[in-house]
């Protein structure tokens, strides 16, 4: 009973202390190009690891400035297998996921610390989420929006795909572990399941992706899914991630039916990505102003961690950040 309030209470501390909605960062790789960072590559933002960290940590600092109370690693398809393939060893590929959430820990803490000197500053102290990408995001051919996996992809096969990367991320120290575009009930029974024999003590939460605003990306209806991780007592939150915005209400009413546990959404801008030809498509999307707007409704049906996927910016964040703490946003 301790062990499973301290695991919730510091995701529902920080809720608390942002007015009752809490705000997740924005798209990681969409800043990093913004920058100027070439990342059409297998490891997409995760090479910036391998190429340059000081742009990783520019980033987080943006997205600190714009007032994110969460701050998620550059770890998405940061991978063993991934690294080794790029003929890094072990050791070097176990140290550069060491090194996605050291660079977030320690531009959190300068940042708090600046802050700090400042009376009435409006920031929260964000908590640091190591990203887990799907095993979709390691195979680079957008299986995270079909949940496709093939046959000889079973429980077994996915929990040794995630095991020591899961273990090293813990290693190194975040305050959360982010479950990111999950396809399909089979790996979010993989991931309830790696986190309860590994043992793990920090909060959670596991984020489903849709093509579809109404089932998971593979077709199972996310009462599975859902019924899957509320029996977990490890995972405090679950939700959405990089799925279109115009679905995210009615997921949200959906999902608030399904769980007793923290809900959190973070879209991308609506834009459409060609995982095969690793390409945005054109298509009707969410500007600032409309992120503004549904944020808002996201929240009165039930969010209480919002932020923005791909495509989504510091912009998008400072934007959210404006109408879910009005008393407390930063300037």
């Amino acid at each position: 009973m301790g062990i499973e309030r301290g695991r919730r209470g510091l995701v529902e501390d920080l809720i608390e202390k942002a007015g009752g909605c809490a705000v997740v960062d924005g798209g990681f790789a969409t800043q990093l190009e913004k920058h100027g960072a070439a990342i059409n590559d297998s490891l997409w933002s995760a090479v910036c690891l391998i190429k340059d960290p000081d742009l990783i940590k520019l980033v987080h600092m943006e997205y600190l400035e714009a007032g994110a109370d969460i701050l998620v690693t550059s770890s998405y398809q940061a991978t063993i297998p991934g690294f080794l393939s790029r003929g890094l060893s072990i050791e070097e590929s176990e140290l550069l996921l060491k090194k996605s959430v050291k660079l977030a820990v320690d531009v959190r803490d300068k940042f708090w610390d600046a802050k700090n000197r400042i009376f009435g500053h409006g920031y929260n102290r964000a908590l640091v989420a190591a990203s887990i990408g799907s095993y979709g995001a390691y195979l680079a051919d957008g299986s995270e929006y079909s949940g496709r996996y093939g046959p000889h992809v079973d429980l077994d096969k996915l929990k040794d795909f995630h095991r020591r990367r899961l273990q090293v991320l813990v290693e190194a120290g975040p305050d959360l572990l982010a479950f990111e575009t999950i396809p399909n009930k089979l790996e979010a029974q993989a991931c309830v399941e790696l986190l309860e024999e590994e043992n793990i003590q920090i909060p959670s939460w596991i984020c489903f992706s849709s093509v579809d605003g109404e089932n998971a990306p593979s077709g199972e209806s996310f009462k599975e899914c859902l019924d899957i991780v509320n029996k977990s007592d490890i995972v405090s939150a679950v939700g959405i991630n990089c799925a279109p915005p115009h679905f995210i209400q009615g997921l949200v009413q959906k999902f608030k039916q399904l769980t007793e546990k923290v809900i959190v959404v973070y879209p991308n801008s609506g834009e459409v990505w060609d995982g095969t030809a690793k390409r945005w498509l054109p298509s009707k999307c969410f500007d600032d102003e409309k992120f503004k707007l549904f944020a808002m409704r996201w929240r009165d049906s039930g969010a209480k961690l919002i932020g923005g996927c791909c495509r989504t910016t510091p912009s998008t964040i400072r934007a959210i950040c404006k109408v879910l703490k009005e008393k407390t946003a930063p300037p």
